[in-house]
């Protein structure tokens, strides 16, 4: 029963898709740690090789771009590809405008009710 339980296990492991619950990684915003923690085949490195290549030439546009890199192949941007984010330079997110609230600020006046009337 031992030996079976560790076959399935082992099944598992090796069909669970792991790389699904990975992180992006964006390659204008993430530190070399963080780049060679997150990219397959991308070492400390390639890595501080990617940080140095944004700071001497400015952000990457693509996932693409990361062709200029010496020593990151096509094959490395195809494997990752998926898990790769770029965000574009000097973009801030804008904030969404809120709708105003629909209960207002000040109660509305509550209408008198005329005191009855006694005879």
């Amino acid at each position: 029963m031992n030996k079976f339980k560790c076959a399935i296990l082992g099944i598992i492991l090796s069909i669970a898709p792991w790389t699904v619950w990975a992180d992006a990684v964006d390659i204008n915003t993430a530190t070399a740690d963080q780049i060679a923690a997150g990219l397959k085949g991308v070492g400390k490195s390639k890595a501080e090789a990617i940080v140095k290549d944004r700071e001497k030439n400015g952000p990457f546009k693509s996932v693409d771009d990361l062709a200029r890199v010496k020593g990151v192949k096509a094959g490395i941007i195809t494997k990752n590809r998926d898990n790769i984010t770029v965000t574009a330079p000097g973009l801030a997110v804008p904030a969404i405008p809120r709708p105003a609230a629909s209960v207002p600020a000040v109660a509305p006046a509550v209408p008198a009710v005329p005191a009855p009337v006694v005879k």
